[in-house]
């Protein structure tokens, strides 16, 4: 291995740690409260809707398949749904009327009050996860926000929001991943032992 090499993966493995030594001391309450929510609106046959764009669709697909199938424990099946997985939806909307409104339809179609719809937006404005938060809260649902910037549109309009600051989309994404592993596990820790 040459020394540019080994000094890249270096970095991104000390990044890594400051973000999660970040993570250790901000998130320990927020990762409790959010895991509290959830399991709150599961208890009162809630539904878990998740949205985000790219990696972030791909963590809403995750999560879902997480509280649908299980994480480490049999227990029974809870109510989620990733809102990235349907292409004839997401395409008919986004050509009938537009992009920003490919999750925004499917929580007006969906979403009751006491449901969750948790939003990711790493940059914190994605213009469709924005729209689909604003009507999630008219409706009564709560949103949970995962954003990779302070003080951004989705940060200031959740009802909860876990921030995992950072230039890198990809460092945001991994505390991110990390933050709804644990939740999914204390969630799941709770329906097992019922």
């Amino acid at each position: 291995m040459n020394k540019e090499t080994e000094k890249l993966i270096i970095e991104s493995i000390e990044s890594h740690q400051k973000m999660t030594n970040e993570f250790l001391v901000s998130g320990i309450e927020k990762v409790a409260e959010i895991s509290h929510i959830i399991i709150k609106s599961l208890e009162n046959n809630g539904t878990v809707y998740v949205c985000g764009n790219g990696g972030s669709a791909a963590d809403a697909q995750h999560i879902a398949s997480e509280f649908v199938g299980r994480f480490r424990r049999n227990r029974k099946a809870l109510a989620a749904v990733a809102l990235s997985t349907d292409t004839s939806i997401l395409t008919s909307v986004a050509n009938d009327y537009s992009f920003e409104d490919i999750f925004s339809r499917q929580v007006q179609a969906l979403v009751e009050k006491g449901d969750i719809l948790w939003a990711f937006s790493t940059s914190g404005t994605s213009a469709n996860v924005i729209a689909a938060v604003k009507l999630a809260k008219e409706i009564g649902a709560t949103v949970i926000g995962f954003t990779g910037k302070k003080n951004s549109e989705l940060e200031n309009i959740s009802d909860i929001c876990l921030c995992a600051d950072s230039q890198l989309t990809a460092q945001s994404q991994e505390i991110h991943q990390l933050a709804y592993h644990i939740i999914c596990d204390l969630v799941e820790k709770h329906f097992a032992n019922d």
